[in-house]
């Protein structure tokens, strides 16, 4: 792998990991060796991209364990391990694997069930929590009442005796920042919890790319398991800490057709499987753009609940891939909006000789699938074809 430059905000991917992994308990909280009948947890932060902003602030204060995956805050039995003083971290520093190390706390061995994020509350002139829109100035971000009692994390672990369990919070910021119809930002915090793996997917784009909102995914069926944005300097991207699996690697850019590679392979925790070079890049061609808007309404209404809105397309007996997704806002009567590639898009078939070749999909130029979903909604989706011009597709989403 190329080694990033000095002038970035975070160092090459592959020291961060292994400085965090060998460094792990550098960031406050715990506390000496862990006795007998003891473990010791280690928390790190990463972030998949956020989308349209130059900054995503959080201000992490603590981190909370219990066995428990029912147990409330004010319960007793949490673990705590606090971070003084309070962190802020911008997400968008963690992106392409790089990981923030929180800190690490004894524990009790035993099996755990539930983690829980601390985040300060936004008081005084200054900003605990805000972000920045591309060009745009920092503005506070609004956070539930439940974010300063922690974000609840579901995730089964257990600590043996002795030894130490490495977890990564992955704080997905594009999903997480709401729009509102206001003008304001909101905090809907979507966090996965992953095992601290040394593997993935890697490869360089090309620097006609950059600037341009370039986005990498790897999904399975549609689903996306993790995304990154490519290095704005070198085009280097890392998709990490992938369970093994088979995973379609997708491209994205503003203005470019999209491309896949199907069926790319990581056979085990430490797999790391390149998809292109430095001498031979991911490009993507130029392609028109049409938009697809409407409004998603839930019936019955929910206040707190924030639908969303994906765009899939389907290469024959090849697996379905989302393009794009947004949040529907539910300040502005559940509209949306997605700009989406009008071109044919491009797909190729993992070879461990590379390059991969691409094949344009002239059939399927245009022809989305949208889908809505919302929590405790029945999921709905529809056909358009976008090939010529701009499509309007409204959903009404029951329980």
């Amino acid at each position: 792998m190329k080694l990033l430059a000095s002038c970035l905000k975070a160092l090459p991917w592959l020291m961060v990991l292994l400085l965090a992994a060998a460094a792990g308990g550098c960031g406050g909280g715990g506390g000496g060796s862990a006795g007998a009948g003891m473990g010791t947890l280690t928390i790190s932060l990463t972030d998949m991209p956020a989308c349209g902003f130059d900054e995503v602030n959080v201000t992490v204060r603590k981190v909370r364990v219990h066995r428990s995956s029912s147990a409330s805050d004010t319960d007793g039995g949490w673990t705590d391990m606090t971070l003084n003083p309070a962190r802020k971290i911008n997400l968008l520093d963690l992106t392409n694997g790089v990981l923030e190390t929180l800190g690490e706390m004894p524990l009790v061995a035993g099996h755990y069930t539930q983690l829980r994020l601390v985040l300060d509350p936004n008081t005084g002139a200054g900003f605990a929590n805000s972000v920045a829109p591309q060009g745009g100035v920092l503005t506070a971000l609004a956070t539930p009442s439940a974010v300063q009692s922690g974000i609840k994390l579901i995730h089964e672990f257990d600590v043996t005796p002795g030894r130490r369990v490495d977890l990564v919070l992955d704080f997905d910021a594009c999903r997480s920042i709401v729009q509102r119809g206001n003008g304001t930002f909101g905090l809907k915090p979507v966090i996965k919890v992953r095992p601290f793996l040394l593997n993935g997917v890697s490869g360089f784009v090309d620097a006609a790319l950059l600037g341009a909102n370039v986005m990498v995914t790897a999904q399975q069926n549609g689903d996306v398991k993790q995304s990154t944005a490519p290095n704005p300097l070198t085009g280097e991207f890392l998709l990490s800490r992938l369970a093994p699996g088979n995973y379609d690697v997708v491209f994205t850019a503003d203005s470019r057709a999209t491309a896949v590679i199907t069926a790319v392979p990581v056979a085990d925790i430490t797999s790391i499987v390149p998809v292109s070079t430095d001498a031979a890049r991911i490009t993507l061609p130029p392609s028109a753009t049409q938009k697809v808007d409407g409004k998603v309404t839930l019936n019955p209404a929910s206040a707190g609940t924030d639908a969303s809105v994906a765009a899939k397309q389907k290469f024959g007996a090849s697996p379905t891939v989302t393009v794009k997704s947004v949040i529907a806002d539910n300040l502005a009567a559940g509209a949306y909006e997605i700009t989406l590639p009008s071109g044919a898009p491009q797909l190729g078939a993992y070879s461990a000789t590379l390059p991969i070749v691409f094949t344009a999909q002239a059939g399927m130029a245009g022809l989305y699938t949208i889908e809505a979903a919302a929590s405790g909604y029945a999921t709905q989706s529809a056909s358009v074809n976008i090939s010529t011009t701009d499509k309007t597709q409204n959903f009404v989403l029951v329980p």
